[in-house]
């Protein structure tokens, strides 16, 4: 299993290194962006009293932006779930699929390793990536502090990135046990977008609507906690988002070691029409 993890974890290194480093490109970005707007930021706060609440939910409650944390937790935080959602939701749907519909995996599982060693190997990959591109923003941006007039607790922006590779390792579960129960990448890839971008607006929409808000109940978005330095992180909240998220890629496991790789392609939907639409089936 170890052997597998290495060799996963180390094909990954392209993706570690491409969006790690954009992240703490961008994490040292803002930074600067900071220091520049500091003289005018409790005037852009005074105006942004005046945006609906329904506006500002979207970005987190009770955070000024006139402190460095709240700048970061609106400018950054915020928006960080829809985008590295996109890597988490990837990831996911191609550690097994990916392969499979390329025709390896039928070539991998003929070698001797059982399937619960390959699939748990290269889960712990999915694991150790998120880890490492987060660990890689979080240096970017308590390096750039070195260099403003503004400061940052190191230890709550820790909670901050936990709590968003809490809802990684969500998605990432998400689309992986996607993947085993839809016949395509491609299809699991896009309900898992379509949960990820719903989740985003339902939890921002929450409190226009009661209705909305109840479902939000269900949105993990909900219990993502970048602004945890504001108001503490909720330690159930983050527990939560791991375990649902472990329990998809148990059930993805469970789901994977009973069913038939195919050697090749995608699968098919396997529905079966009426006899009525089945057109020209048994006619010579």
């Amino acid at each position: 299993m170890f052997a597998v993890f290495r060799h996963t974890l180390g094909k990954s290194r392209g993706a570690i290194l491409g969006w790690g480093l954009t992240l703490a490109a961008l994490a040292m970005l803002f930074i600067p962006i900071y220091d520049s707007f500091a003289e005018d930021l409790e005037a852009l706060e005074q105006l942004m009293e005046i945006y609906p609440p329904e506006l500002m939910a979207f970005f987190g409650e009770n955070v000024s932006i006139t402190t460095l944390e709240g700048f970061v937790s609106l400018e950054f935080f915020s928006f960080m779930p829809l985008v590295l959602g996109v890597y988490a939701v990837l990831a996911g749907s191609g550690l097994i699929a990916g392969d499979e519909e390329s025709g390896v995996l039928d070539l991998v599982a003929a070698q001797p390793v059982s399937r619960s060693a390959l699939y748990w190997g290269r889960l712990l990959s999915i694991w150790a990536s998120v880890i490492l591109i987060l660990a890689l923003g979080w240096i970017g941006m308590m390096f750039a502090t070195n260099f403003s007039d503004g400061v940052l607790d190191g230890g709550l922006l820790v909670g901050a990135f936990a709590s968003l590779g809490a809802l990684l390792i969500f998605f990432a579960g998400l689309s992986l046990l996607f993947s085993m129960v839809l016949p395509s990448r491609r299809s699991a890839s896009m309900f898992s977008g379509i949960v990820l971008v719903a989740s985003f607006f339902i939890t921002g929409l929450a409190s226009m609507n009661d209705t909305i808000a109840k479902i939000a109940d269900f949105s993990p978005m909900t219990y993502y906690q970048g602004d945890s330095w504001v108001n503490g992180l909720n330690n159930e909240w983050f527990l939560g988002l791991l375990g649902v998220g472990f329990l998809f890629m148990l059930l993805a496991w469970w789901r994977f070691v009973r069913r038939d790789i195919r050697v090749g392609g995608e699968g098919g939907w396997k529905l079966k029409l009426p006899k009525m639409l089945q057109f020209g089936r048994g006619q010579a």
